[in-house]
């Protein structure tokens, strides 16, 4: 019987022992993960368990658009050669005329009739018709174009025309739940749901102006011209095209902002046209390589890559090569920003343009001009 106590003192005294160790140098051995807090039932309540009344708000606003034109084939197969086709494309028998249908999507922005779309939908058409929601379908006018952003307004004359509601100042942000509207490969109306992806994206080659609105809500042929809209029924964005290697949506999608078009429809509905700054010159990026050629210390800034003769600024002086760093004191930082700078300058209105020339830096005064309208073709769907 002593034996038996003596071994248990010894075992509960190195117990005693180890955990004196463990818990001076390893207290978090000992230290249990406390449980996550479970939601409580405000918040599990607050979570929407349904988008139906934002799609019955913005719904009625979104429209199918379709276009009609006639376009002229070869019949003949030797005749796919493009400089064979236009030989020989007004010869009798060579070639035919067909008319070739588009669709696509738009969103009826004022009661009174106009309708905001993207360009690359009605290009070149020869007729557009508008069907609504209700069944109701009407021919539409073209008020104006802008192809550098790829929007176009249509006008429709029709009663009782349900508008959109734009987000104001309610900017979206990366998370946010979106649903795209449309009508995707012609099936009718139909509504995706999914998130903001990343705001801000340029340099897509789809437009000349680019500032997207990336989501993975789904967006198919079809939907260009139509809604991105928030959970409240308000209009975010024009969806505008896809990433696709396929034709399908794959997830990635691109919208123009609310604010961007909107500014755009106003100019276009009051004048049919959008002005835009111009100073007619080619800038491009500052590269590591052109960085250390010119022995600048960061890589910021555009390079003068071409002066137009004549232009706004080979008027003020401005050569090939100089670098500009700032326009009216903001910082110039690539070639898409320092566009997006121009172009919502006013025409006669002088800038003072920060540049660095021959390692010294100077301002020059340049008096903005107007941007020449380009009509460019469009690949976003």
């Amino acid at each position: 019987m002593r034996r038996f106590w003596l071994l248990f003192a010894q075992t509960v005294t190195v117990c005693l022992g180890i955990l004196f160790i463990v818990s001076t140098l390893r207290p978090d051995w000992l230290s249990r993960p406390s449980p996550a807090p479970s939601p409580s039932r405000a918040a599990v309540a607050a979570l929407p368990a349904s988008y139906a009344a934002a799609v019955a708000q913005a719904a009625p606003a979104v429209v199918n658009v379709y276009t009609s034109k006639q376009v002229t084939e070869p019949i003949s197969p030797l005749l796919n050669d493009p400089e064979l086709s236009r030989l020989f494309r007004d010869f009798p028998g060579f070639s035919r005329r067909r008319k070739a249908t588009m669709l696509g999507s738009g969103v009826i922005v004022r009661d009174d009739g106009y309708v905001l779309t993207n360009y690359h939908v009605i290009e070149a058409a020869d007729a557009i018709e508008v069907a609504l929601n209700d069944g109701r379908e009407a021919r539409a006018k073209l008020v104006g174009a802008d192809p550098e952003s790829d929007l176009a307004v249509l006008k429709i004359d029709l009663p009782k025309l349900s508008s959109i509601t734009f987000n104001g100042n309610h900017e979206a942000r990366v998370g946010d739940v979106v649903l795209a509207i449309g009508n995707p490969f012609g099936v009718g109306q139909t509504t995706t749901m999914g998130i903001v992806s990343a705001l801000g994206r340029n340099r897509l080659g789809i437009n000349i102006y680019e500032n997207f609105i990336q989501t993975d809500a789904a967006i198919n042929p079809g939907n260009s011209g139509g809604a991105l809209i928030d959970t409240q029924g308000r209009l975010i964005g024009i969806n505008t095209a896809i990433y696709s290697e396929s034709g399908g949506s794959l997830g990635i999608g691109f919208a123009i902002p609310s604010t961007a078009a909107r500014t755009v429809m106003e100019q276009i509905i009051a004048t049919g046209s959008v002005t835009r700054g111009w100073l007619g010159i080619e800038p491009q990026d500052i590269t590591p390589e052109l960085a250390r050629a010119f022995r600048l210390d960061r890589e910021e800034g555009v390079i003068i890559a071409g002066v137009l003769r004549n232009g706004p600024a080979a008027h003020a002086g401005v050569r090939v090569g100089d670098i500009v760093l700032a326009l009216d004191g903001k910082p110039v930082y690539d070639t898409v920003g320092f566009l997006n700078q121009i172009a919502p300058l006013a025409p006669r209105q002088p800038v003072k343009m920060e540049i660095l020339r021959d390692g010294r830096r100077r301002t020059v005064e340049v008096e903005v001009g107007l941007r020449p309208r380009i009509t460019k073709p469009q690949d976003g769907r």
